[in-house]
């Protein structure tokens, strides 16, 4: 009985494994943040199972320490429960292993998730900075005060519109020699 419960944890190991190196090529490989939910969810499932089969693995462990040291097996037994205990032991650091492996994959996937969205605040950011001065110039225009010699000239409105283009074109010229674009 024992025996068998090991075997279907290692296959269950050996499961999260195969699982673990599908969503690995999906996350390393993904550019989109609908691959990376499904993914975060993935792996918090994988998390779980895993952390199901070391239970397993550790209650199955110390009830068959119990019986090696407390019971009166017989030889051919004690021997076969220490083979097992044997199994158990060598399963444990893979079990702790995919953790390690899940750890990863979930900050890997938190780390582009936060640099996909850099890069979109960082489009916010520089499309703001463009408009801001163009913005000023206009409301300053659109105060209606009384002593704007500007607004009498022939050229004051194609001048306001020139500088306010103008205004807004520094910064973004700046930014791009800046390579921050």
């Amino acid at each position: 009985l024992f025996e068998t419960k090991i075997e279907q944890l290692a296959d269950e190991i050996e499961n999260i494994y195969s699982d673990l190196e599908q969503l690995s090529r999906v996350i390393m490989e993904g550019h989109q943040g609908d691959e990376y939910d499904e993914a975060l969810s993935t792996l918090a499932e994988l998390e779980d199972i895993g952390w199901k089969v070391r239970l397993c693995l550790m209650d199955t462990q110390r009830a068959l320490n119990f019986l090696v040291r407390k019971a009166r097996l017989p030889g051919g037994q004690l021997e076969q429960a220490r083979e097992i205990l044997r199994d158990i032991e060598s399963l444990l650091p893979h079990n702790e292993s995919l953790f390690q492996k899940v750890n990863f994959l979930m900050q890997a996937a938190m780390g582009f998730i936060n640099i996909e969205q850099n890069r979109i605040i960082k489009i916010f950011s520089v499309v703001s900075v463009v408009f801001l001065p163009p913005t000023l110039v206009a409301s300053s225009y659109g105060m209606n005060f009384e002593f704007m010699p500007e607004l009498k000239w022939s050229f004051g409105y194609p001048g306001a519109i020139i500088f306010m283009i103008l205004a807004g074109l520094a910064p973004y010229l700046y930014f791009k020699r800046k390579n921050w674009l």
